[in-house]
This record gives structure tokens, C-alpha cells and sequence, in this order.
């Protein structure tokens, strides 16, 4: 019988695979071979400090000169990222090693050049509309994920603790900024949010309105509770509530604030930020599973 924790350790491989090779077939779309998607990446740092700017615009550039040559190069990366994280271990388990690699290595470069680091040091970053950045988390997800004896992969039991309560520390202090606590805040970035379909539309309008007067109360509960969620887990407090509250935030804002990532309006090139969220919150789980649980999981198995 399989070990659980290699079986949840895998289930990770699995969906981060499944994501990538969403990522690829998304990076295909016609809308990726046209200027329009090098106008996306120089927009990524408005607002941005002079040095990202330069670094950003100077990624376009060159993805800019040979769009058809680079995409393609792009989109033919992420699919083999996915293919190794799904197929690796039917068709050469060393593979799935090298995906996880490629998987953490593309997605810094992505949250870069591609997502001018989730906007963190710009007044713009908002959890709510996928701060700080889709691409880092499955970078992280990748190093927890890696095939190792012991909980947490490269990262280890208390590094993937430690980067799950600076994550969501972090999202506590996007809360506070101007731009998120003010009133009416959150009620525009949802108007703002992608959606593409009837009843994302309703359920986004619904939000907007009953959050037209509360972006500062808004603002202050949601940092509270990030702030919850950061100490509680990474202390081992109420863990499994506490993540199934993550859980249940992320899906809210991957509704409301990104608009599922926009890919049923086309150009967009990821689910944005709440799948990825969803899939650390089960890696950390995992993680940090008490000893007595795994045994009772074991044995109903």
C-alpha cells in the first residue's frame, strides 16, 4: 500500500501538472500571437518602480521581436512542465523531478516579467484580484511538492510554515493599503473583475453591491482573519478549520475579485491566483497532518 503522505505528496504533482497544462493550452490562444498580449505585460508595471518598469518592458521587448517564435516557446514550456507532472512517473519517474525543477524556475520568471511580482510593491496589490502573484505559488507549491522522505519537500515541514505565514501576513498588510481599504474599494475591484459569464456577472454585481459602503470594515475583517490564518497554522492551532477557511476565501475572491482568472473572456493565460491557493492549502495540509490523523486515514484505507 502506498505511504498516504506519497499519495497526497502526488495528488499535488497531479494538479499542479493539470494547471501547467491549462497554462499551456491558454498560451496558444490567437490572442497571445498579438500585440495585444505584449501590451498585457508592459502593463503590468504601471505604477511600478523605475527599475521593474525597465526589466518588464525589456522582457517585452525581446518576447515582442519573434512573438510567434517566443509564445509558441512559452506555451511548449508550460506543456511539458505539465506533461512531466502528470505522466513522470508512467513514463520515467526522474521526469517528474525535472518538471518540478522547470515548474519553480518558469514560474519566478513569470511572476516577474509576466506578473511584476503579483504588483506587491505597487499601492495596487489586493488578494482580493490575486496579490501576491499566481506564478509564485506554484513555484512554492513545486519545492513542497518535491519527492523526499520528509514532510515539505525542499522546503521542509518548517519552511513551508514559515512561507505560509509570511504569504498570508503579507496579504493582511495588501488589505490596509490605501487602495484596498478605502471606501467603496472592494466594491470597484469586483466591477473591475473579468467575468464572461451570466452568472458570474450576477453573483459579482450582487457582491459590488452589498459592498458599495464597507471597504474599510471589509478591509480590516480580512486582515484580521489573514493574520488568524498565518499564526493559527503555522502554530499548529486549529489547523485544519483554519485552512478550510483559506480555502473557502480564495474561491470567494477567485469569483468576485478575478473573475476565474478571465479565461471565459479570452487572453487571459492562467486561472489567476485561487485554484493555486486551494492546492497549498491541501500541500500544507498535508504537511503538518498530525501523526494520529494519517494512521486513521491509513487504516480506513
Amino acid at each position: 500500500m502506498q505511504p498516504i503522505g506519497d499519495r497526497r505528496v502526488r495528488t499535488v504533482q497531479t494538479v499542479l501538472g493539470l494547471i501547467w497544462l491549462l497554462d499551456g493550452g491558454l498560451q496558444f490562444q490567437s490572442f497571445m500571437y498579438s500585440r495585444g498580449f505584449i501590451a498585457m505585460l508592459e502593463g503590468t508595471g504601471a505604477g511600478q518602480s523605475g527599475w521593474l518598469v525597465s526589466t518588464v518592458n525589456w522582457a517585452a521587448n525581446i518576447a515582442g521581436s519573434n512573438l510567434t517564435l517566443f509564445n509558441t516557446l512559452f506555451a511548449l514550456t508550460q506543456v511539458a512542465i505539465g506533461v512531466g507532472l502528470v505522466l513522470g512517473p508512467s513514463l520515467r519517474p526522474s521526469l517528474v523531478r525535472y518538471a518540478l525543477a522547470g515548474s519553480a524556475a518558469w514560474a519566478l520568471i513569470v511572476w516577474w516579467f509576466g506578473e511584476s511580482f503579483g504588483q506587491i510593491f505597487s499601492s495596487a496589490a489586493s488578494p482580493l484580484t490575486g496579490a501576491p502573484g499566481a506564478a509564485l505559488l506554484y513555484a512554492v507549491i513545486a519545492l513542497i511538492a518535491w519527492p523526499t522522505e520528509k514532510p515539505g519537500g525542499l522546503l521542509g515541514a518548517r519552511g513551508a510554515k514559515v512561507f505560509w505565514a509570511g504569504l498570508w501576513l503579507v496579504m493582511a498588510w495588501e488589505w490596509l493599503l490605501p487602495g484596498n481599504s478605502a471606501p467603496g474599494a472592494t466594491a470597484a475591484a469586483i466591477n473591475a473583475a473579468p467575468s464572461g459569464m451570466s452568472w458570474l456577472s450576477q453573483i459579482q454585481d450582487w457582491a459590488a453591491s452589498a459592498a458599495s459602503t464597507g471597504g474599510v470594515p471589509i478591509a480590516l475583517v480580512l486582515a484580521a482573519v489573514s493574520v488568524v490564518i498565518a499564526v493559527g497554522v503555522a502554530c499548529g492551532w486549529q489547523v485544519r478549520r483554519l485552512l478550510l477557511l483559506s480555502v473557502v476565501l480564495n474561491v470567494a475572491y477567485w469569483l468576485l475579485g478575478q473573475g476565474i482568472g478571465g479565461i471565459f473572456i479570452g487572453g487571459a493565460t492562467d486561472p489567476n491566483a485561487g485554484p493555486l491557493f486551494v492546492l497549498l492549502a491541501y500541500a500544507v495540509y498535508g504537511v503538518i497532518l498530525p501523526p494520529e490523523t494519517a494512521g486513521f486515514e491509513e487504516r480506513r484505507t
